[in-house]
């Protein structure tokens, strides 16, 4: 367990102490930021996003919230129509090709807009999962800002990468695999809880019985 949590926080210092750092950080590729994301993300997210416009023609923005406003007590449904329509409008003024990541903390939302021309480029489901997803939702020391920071950093170039692979084209600005390392490592450890769980349970039942 120890060396589990050792793993994930030095995938998490790595990709921090990559970057150059700027307290003035700014990026045309961040539609919102909400003073979530930490300034060095921002420059690395920049550096990214111009290579893979210059290169591969395509435009990756992130768009993060503390809050999307809704009231409490909203139902689900409306929930899901209000950011529905939301995302609508964000996409409308953009130039496409884009990929879009969101995400509203508060909300417990995240989510992926590809444009038409990328849909069969892009998965969706992949990037969140192994790359978004597990770095939220880890249950470690590591604040709330230095997890949607790295998640938001991971997401985004692994959509690059993705893309990036299916050109053929080789970006510099890459950080590489650690990401996909950090989404293995959540992935493994949760199914051994899961594994965990199921024989504690059986032997928890076994026991009761004699």
């Amino acid at each position: 367990m120890k060396t589990l949590k050792l793993m994930k926080m030095a995938v998490l210092f790595a990709l921090s102490f990559l970057l150059s750092s700027n307290l003035f950080a700014s990026s045309q590729f961040i539609l919102s930021n909400d003073g979530l994301i930490d300034s060095r993300v921002i420059n690395k997210i920049n550096e990214i996003g111009q290579e893979s416009r210059q290169k591969l023609g395509v435009n990756i923005y992130v768009y993060t919230k503390k809050s999307l406003g809704l009231k409490e007590g909203t139902s689900t449904k409306d929930k899901i129509e209000f950011i529905k329509n939301q995302e609508q409008e964000l996409v409308t003024a953009l130039k496409k090709p884009y990929v879009v990541l969101t995400m509203a903390v508060e909300d417990t939302h995240v989510n992926l807009i590809v444009s038409s021309q990328l849909k069969e480029v892009v998965d969706k489901n992949e990037i969140l999962n192994e790359y978004v997803i597990p770095l939220l939702a880890s249950k470690d020391k590591n604040t709330l800002f230095a997890k949607v920071s790295a998640a938001v950093l991971n997401g985004y170039a692994a959509i690059a990468d993705t893309i990036s692979e299916k050109k053929g084209v080789e970006l510099q600005s890459s950080i590489g695999n650690s990401g996909k390392v950090t989404g293995t490592i959540w992935r493994v450890f949760m199914y051994t809880l899961i594994v965990l769980g199921l024989l504690a349970y059986i032997y928890a039942v076994l026991k009761s019985r004699k």
